[in-house]
């Protein structure tokens, strides 16, 4: 299972305020062909759910879903939010990856 921190959540609420977004809509994490580690880390605000392909789970009042394909990769990944010295994104703490990379807002 995948773990969304306080922080990310607040951050992931304060997008969706910020951006007016139905409360409906959930955070959807997956992985996809490339990136530093031959896998990226994806995130985006979706409305569909399947109960056969997804997994779904609330965290500090954000609810998560995850792809089951992914979930696999992603097994014990914890996702943070880091702001400091001008640089600020969302990090993954994935104990399956041999490199990691993170998400970030520039700096």
């Amino acid at each position: 299972m995948i773990t969304l921190t306080e922080r990310a959540a607040g951050e992931v609420k304060r997008v969706k305020d910020e951006q007016k977004l139905d409360d409906d809509l959930f955070l959807r994490i997956g992985v996809a062909g490339g990136g530093c580690s031959g896998f990226s880390y994806t995130l985006g605000f979706d409305a569909n759910y399947d109960a056969k392909k997804d997994s779904k789970h609330s965290f500090h009042g954000v609810d998560v879903v995850v792809d089951k394909k992914s979930a696999l990769y992603l097994d014990g990944t914890t996702v943070d939010w880091y702001d400091s010295m001008g640089r600020c994104g969302f990090t993954f703490d994935n104990p399956n990856a041999l490199r990691t990379c993170s998400c970030s807002c520039g700096g």
